[in-house]
């Protein structure tokens, strides 16, 4: 009997690997763990002083864990599901031995003395982290950048922003330095960063993956909640990092629902609501080509899509602002403290502290000097009372029931099974354009104010065409949006 010869693979070439495909040759013994680690840490030493997406290294670490994974699996011993897998992870999740400085200079000699659930959870499961990723100065703005580490770069151009603020994350996995990572969610902040970059991004449902973010949105702020949500190159991908991370597996470990196989999914019973504008803020035309050409593609698959118009979005952007600043800021102000504070951080923080009489008067001068947009924000900072903020809690919850019967009225459509929307109203933003633009409509916080969960595949690029249809204007915020889409 002729025994079959192994094909071995050039380790080098599994960067382009996603980390199902990965885990599998790693399995069947076409490469080692040790090979896959280090293929991974040369590709991010190759592409990282350009980008400075990875801020924290651990490869010493990692080769030692590599080494065991071999022997392990040489020992014939089980293989988790992400055996031998080299990550990432973004800097703001503990991981032992390393600072979470949410961009903190203040943090950056703290070291974490255990690794958080999620991480813990990941490297159960067998991956191998080798460092930690760029954030959001207190994860709050849509760019990566930080007193702490600096600027990070897009990898598709390098005058962009990856987002924020799991844009370091984004970066290095969109640039082949890492299969799949783990960010945070709470507006966006792993959906956006996945647009910019071109790859594939996921927000659990609230509550399935709840994350502390303990130098962020104060935790006792419960009605709008961040989730750890995964980022990789395919979609697949997702779906084994969310099941590794939500403890999907373990009934004690995972009070949410089971989660169920995608793969058994019936493109032909899928009803789709869609819609290409919010009407909150006018999408870029390449990002309305993005979703006709994603619903043409579900349409041909069986699906059935219907054009449809979500129940007042400007509503959902108003509690979404409203919740996140309703101690005025207070609780950032406190964690910053004497710290070096990020140009957004500290804008934000000046509105915040104004008084509503103040802010008041702002609104109503703004337009009247041609900045309408500047001043649409202004009406939900000032206020600092419990009555305000249980006052709002209500409204999301009656805003909640209301996309519900939405969803499933059958005069409009209904009822649908999935939304599809744009990501962001935007491509890739322009370092610094974050301070003008910081909320591009309601297209990624929507779900937040839900808590639905959200997801975002890659399917276009912007065309040369499509890059100069907004009008000029003095309007700082529609002025940034037409900067953000010239040469995008």
């Amino acid at each position: 009997m002729k025994m079959e010869t192994l094909t071995r693979m050039d380790p080098a070439s599994c960067t382009r690997l996603g980390a199902g495909e990965l885990a599998a040759a790693i399995a069947r013994g076409a490469l080692s763990a040790t090979e896959a680690v280090e293929a991974h840490i040369a590709r991010i030493e190759q592409v990282n002083g350009a980008l400075n997406a990875v801020v924290v290294r651990r490869y010493a670490e990692a080769r030692a864990e590599a080494q065991a994974a071999d022997a392990r699996q040489a020992r014939g011993e089980p293989l988790g599901p992400l055996h031998g897998v080299p990550v990432t992870i973004k800097e703001c999740l503990d991981l032992a031995g390393t600072p979470s400085t949410f961009g903190l200079p203040s943090r950056a000699r703290i070291q974490a003395t255990a690794d958080d659930v999620y991480v813990a959870r990941l490297r159960a499961a067998g991956a191998i982290v080798l460092g930690k990723t760029n954030v959001a100065q207190l994860l709050f703005y849509y760019e990566s950048d930080n007193p702490v580490y600096g600027r990070t770069n897009n990898p598709w151009n390098p005058a962009r922003t990856p987002g924020g603020s799991s844009g370091g994350e984004a970066a290095i996995i969109a640039a082949g330095g890492s299969p799949l990572g783990l960010g945070t969610d709470i507006g966006g902040s792993s959906r956006v960063p996945a647009a910019f970059c071109g790859i594939a991004g996921f927000k659990p449902t609230a509550g399935r993956t709840p994350d502390a973010g303990r130098y962020s949105v104060p935790f006792g702020q419960r009605a709008i909640v961040s989730q750890v949500g995964v980022l990789a190159r395919q979609v697949g991908d997702l779906a084994l990092g969310l099941r590794v991370i939500s403890g999907a597996d373990d009934p004690a470990a995972d009070p949410a629902p089971p989660l169920g196989d995608p793969a058994t999914g019936d493109l032909t019973r899928l009803r789709v609501a869609c819609y290409t504008d919010d009407g909150t803020f006018p999408p870029s035309p390449a990002v309305v080509r993005a979703v006709d050409e994603a619903a043409a593609l579900l349409e041909a698959a069986g699906a059935r899509v219907t054009r449809w118009t979500p129940p007042a979005v400007d509503q959902a952007v108003a509690l979404f602002l409203g919740l996140l600043f309703a101690d005025g800021m207070a609780g950032q102000a406190a964690l910053v403290g004497h710290d070096r504070r990020d140009p957004r951080i500290a804008s934000l923080l000046g509105i915040a502290r104004r008084s509503r009489p103040t802010l008041a008067l702002l609104a109503a001068l703004l337009p009247r000097v041609g900045q309408p947009s500047l001043a649409g924000a202004l009406p939900h900072f000032g206020y600092r009372t419990t009555a305000h903020y249980w006052a709002l809690v209500e409204a999301q919850l009656a805003y909640q029931a209301r996309f519900r019967a939405a969803l499933d009225d059958p005069a409009t459509g209904g009822p649908f099974d999935l939304v599809l929307s744009p990501a962001c109203a935007l491509p890739a933003l322009p370092h610094g354009a974050s301070d003008a633009l910081r909320n591009a409509g309601g297209y990624s916080v929507l779900a937040n104010v839900l808590g639905y969960p959200a997801g975002v595949v890659p399917i276009t690029r912007v065309r040369p065409a499509e890059t100069g249809a907004r009008p000029a204007t003095g309007d700082r915020v529609l002025a940034a949006a037409r900067a953000t889409d010239a040469d995008s």
